[in-house]
């Protein structure tokens, strides 16, 4: 567990150059190369010993952010086959003073969360961005690099060697009401190979014991996440397994794709396929750093009493074509859902999407995707495409230019390579990164162990094997996931089978599948690309 105290005196400035001196097992090229070819889940060990933020815990937050009203998502901890959207939660303004009260299991206690019995709800205040967060608070923001020459005795610095050999990093804190704070520069993903992203590109979670986000993938980047303070189990699946995850986008929400399933009590009478899907689990502790790369699916649960977190989404080169399609879902579910109710969005648009939701103001949504695909790559820009088949394992080129039309291939071998295999290189796993593998849908706490595992090669995306370890490669085809994309969409229907009336959802699960909305992608591309 973090430390309590967010104080840092003059002792605890030469313990932590001291603990500095530790050299940290990966330099930031070295853990950005990993992070950009690695499509597995794995935790980086012994990287943020250094961070002022390994002492953000809640207690320490409540005191940085006194009075500040923070949104908390309300959910019952009971367990149904259903997933726990946030369109089904309710919601309470709080403090985080108010939050840890309540968190005692204080029942009696008046005020915000007064209606919700502790021993029966979890509260979660999640996705907060930083920036939001410290809006009132700016001048936290201005501290970095002022040091004592602007702020003199309100300021502590502290020096800590980053790397063996390199040179020496300063911190810089500022005394904000009776404590040390530096906020923007307390969360440094340059370590990651990241520069200059720090604390106003990431967001903080904070939860109590049950609090969880359902199963779903993000369609933009991919995801690094600090635990701060206790500990959170992952529930995690592969991109090649998403047929099998039922994804929908009601409720809806840019850049996520939901999955139907409660994942921890999953409804296999109406979702048979989802026993195919090969489950990964960890439980992250205090000091971890998850990687999750690009279109893995998680569900994410806290088992501590208080848990922490920060994360950092990070930009890759295919979100420029993940923006085309994220646009086409967007026009497409407002205008289906508010075609079928013109006055009531609540039911279907998650409490996160607040921007409108008009037609027009969605073309011009879509315009604007395309448009800056073409800004960033030209017209000359090589697309990698996949198609969707009903009745066989289908492969598009991998290489194909805006200019021409889409040429498919039909292919029945299951060892189809894509690209060019490079060199063999030395396993990049070791103590101090550990990879998620694929293990029993037993908690790992209850099997004794961190990771879990069934002893399959690990191979990553250019084909490389590290023995007994299990790289997912990105455009990799799986033999019963592609096939499986028309049995999950007919399963997907909560009406009977026997009855015949399709509903707008039902509609809505074919049209924006994620598969679907990336042919139409990018047959928008290239159609746009004949006319430039």
């Amino acid at each position: 567990m973090a430390a309590d105290s967010g104080a840092i005196t003059n002792e605890d400035s030469e313990s932590g150059e001291e603990e500095g001196k530790h050299v940290k097992p990966f330099t930031p090229e070295k853990a950005k190369e990993i992070i950009m070819s690695l499509q597995q889940p794995a935790v980086f060990c012994n990287m943020v010993f250094d961070w002022p933020a390994q002492h953000w815990t809640a207690k320490h937050l409540s005191e940085v952010l006194q009075g500040k009203q923070i949104r908390f998502r309300m959910g019952t901890k009971h367990t149904d086959t259903a997933p726990q959207f946030e369109t089904t939660c309710s919601y309470v303004e709080a403090t985080l003073e108010e939050f840890l009260t309540w968190n005692c299991d204080r029942s009696s206690i008046s005020g915000p969360f007064r209606d919700y019995d502790h021993s029966k709800f979890w509260a979660y205040a999640d996705y907060k961005y930083l920036v939001s967060l410290f809006e009132d608070k700016t001048d936290i923001f201005q501290v970095y690099g002022l040091k004592q020459r602007v702020l003199g005795s309100q300021c502590l610095t502290v020096e800590v060697l980053q790397k063996d050999g390199g040179a020496c990093r300063t911190y810089t804190y500022l005394k904000f009401h009776g404590f040390e704070f530096m906020s923007n520069y307390d969360v440094i993903w340059s370590d990651f190979g990241f520069p200059g992203r720090n604390g106003q590109e990431s967001t903080l979670w904070i939860g109590s014991m049950g609090a969880h986000t359902p199963c779903h993938l993000d369609t933009y980047g991919c995801n690094l996440v600090f635990q701060v303070q206790g500990r959170k189990r992952w529930h995690l699946f592969p991109p090649e397994d998403t047929p099998f995850l039922y994804p929908t986008r009601i409720p809806y929400e840019e850049s996520s794709v939901f999955s139907k399933i409660n994942v921890v009590n999953p409804d296999l009478k109406r979702f048979p396929q989802f026993w195919k899907a090969r489950r990964h689990m960890v439980t992250l502790s205090p000091g971890q750093v998850l990687f999750v790369p690009r279109h893995w699916w998680h569900y994410v649960e806290s088992i501590d009493p208080v848990t922490v977190s920060i994360n950092s989404w990070i930009e890759l080169e295919e979100d420029h074509q993940a923006r085309v399609e994220e646009a086409i879902t967007r026009m497409l579910v407002c205008a289906l859902k508010t075609a079928e109710n013109p006055h009531d969005t609540r039911a279907w648009l998650n409490p996160t999407e607040v921007e409108e939701t008009s037609h027009e103001v969605n073309c011009h949504y879509l315009n604007g995707a395309v448009s800056a695909f073409f800004d960033h790559y030209g017209t000359s820009k090589v697309v990698e495409t996949q198609a969707l088949s009903t009745n066989g394992e289908y492969v598009i080129k991998e290489e194909l230019n805006v200019h021409n039309h889409v040429e498919v291939e039909q292919t029945s071998s299951h060892s189809l390579t894509l690209g060019t295999v490079k060199q063999e290189a030395a396993s990049p796993f070791g103590p101090d990164l550990v990879p998620v593998i694929p293990g029993s849908q037993e908690p790992p706490s209850e099997r004794g162990g961190m990771f879990e595992s069934d002893g399959e090669d690990f191979v990553d995306k250019n084909g490389k094997h590290f023995g007994k370890l299990h790289y997912t490669k990105r455009q990799r085809m799986m033999s019963e996931s592609e096939n499986a994309v028309v049995e999950h969409i007919a399963s997907n229907s909560t009406v009977a089978p026997s009855q015949t009336f399709i509903s707008t959802d039902d509609l809505l699960d074919c049209l924006v599948n994620p598969q679907v909305t990336r042919i139409v992608a990018q047959l928008l591309i290239q159609g746009r690309s004949l006319q430039l």
